[in-house]
């Protein structure tokens, strides 16, 4: 694929379509279901229970738009506009992604006001959010300033939660500045499942993925590996998920559900996404072997959260 920066008006609007706001030519955000159940006190997300992280604070957003190394099966994404795998240097500076965000965040939450269940303290709080997923859609770790855009969020007083599918260690290993807690998403044990599950571009995909786990290893900040259990298709091997968790030695794993949504139903059934019941007994057989502990989980989100023991900053505090 070449590498291109600027995405393709048809998938632009197709997004917005899907309420994202773009923050630039491959920036995006979109508000998150949970923070708006947090906005009218209707529940709170899994990441605010597991780690104290305020919904109604929360900007969902990515830099890279339709760029991504890998056609995972469970991937809500449609496949058809994947963008590349690289980017040129004419991309979105750091510092005007987080102020565009910003700006998308309070315009995609503007309705709220017109609405007379808001809890009208967290929707003013919201008007500046002060927690960044970098996860929305995409391979984030393709923006060639990720570590620049970590940095200044930090300066900030941000918080950033980076998920990735672990194809770049380089760039995890040489980031300028680590996230305040850093995801790699896993949904294979083997060579061969991880051809069939996340189909990467890149014909050494499972090895770059093994060594941004022994790098995970080394990292001086929050780590974590996000299973996604699928019923009938990798709900099985615990033990290698095991010997991969113990190659990483994340401080967390969670295992969460595969969700029957977007572009995943024309590849997958909707009898793939496991019951929590299903999630927790896998989770249980997985957390023996690896020598964790299941320490919390979330029967809405379908995930549990397993570590080797709990910690008492686990759930961050914030003033």
């Amino acid at each position: 694929m070449d590498e291109i920066t600027k995405i393709s008006p048809e998938l632009k609007i197709l997004l917005e379509k899907q309420h994202y706001c773009f923050s630039g030519e491959h920036s995006a955000v979109k508000i998150c279901t949970w923070t708006k159940k947090s906005l009218v006190d209707e529940g709170i997300c899994y990441k605010e229970k597991f780690y104290g992280i305020r919904c109604h604070l929360c900007c969902q957003m990515t830099p890279a738009v339709g760029f991504c190394t890998n056609q995972c099966i469970h991937c809500w994404r449609d496949m058809d506009y994947t963008v590349g795998t690289k980017m040129n240097d004419a991309v979105d500076e750091p510092k005007e992604i987080i102020k565009k965000s910003i700006l998308c965040q309070r315009k995609l939450l503007n309705g709220f006001f017109g609405n007379e269940k808001v809890n009208m303290e967290k929707l003013n709080q919201a008007q500046e959010p002060m927690h960044f997923a970098i996860s929305l859609t995409g391979e984030p770790t393709i923006y060639p300033r990720l570590g620049e855009l970590i940095s200044e969020l930090h300066k900030l007083g941000k918080t950033t939660f980076l998920v990735t599918n672990g194809q770049f260690p380089e760039v995890i290993e040489n980031l300028k500045e680590l996230p305040t807690q850093l995801y790699i998403s896993l949904s294979s044990t083997n060579k061969n499942d991880f051809e069939k599950f996340n189909k990467s571009y890149l014909k050494d995909g499972w090895q770059r993925l093994n060594k941004s786990l022994d790098i995970m290893s080394k990292l001086k900040t929050r780590t974590t590996i996000r299973i996604t259990a699928m019923k009938e298709i990798n709900m099985k091997d615990e033990k290698g998920f095991a010997e991969l968790i113990k190659k990483a030695s994340p401080m967390f794993v969670e295992v969460k559900a595969y969700m029957f949504v977007g572009s995943s139903r024309q590849r997958l059934k909707k009898e793939n996404m496991p019951f929590h019941e299903d999630v927790k007994e896998f989770a249980k057989k997985i957390a023996k072997l690896a020598n964790y502990k299941i320490i919390d989980e979330k029967k809405e989100s379908r995930v549990v959260l397993l570590a080797k023991q709990d910690y008492k900053n686990r759930i961050m505090k914030f003033d």
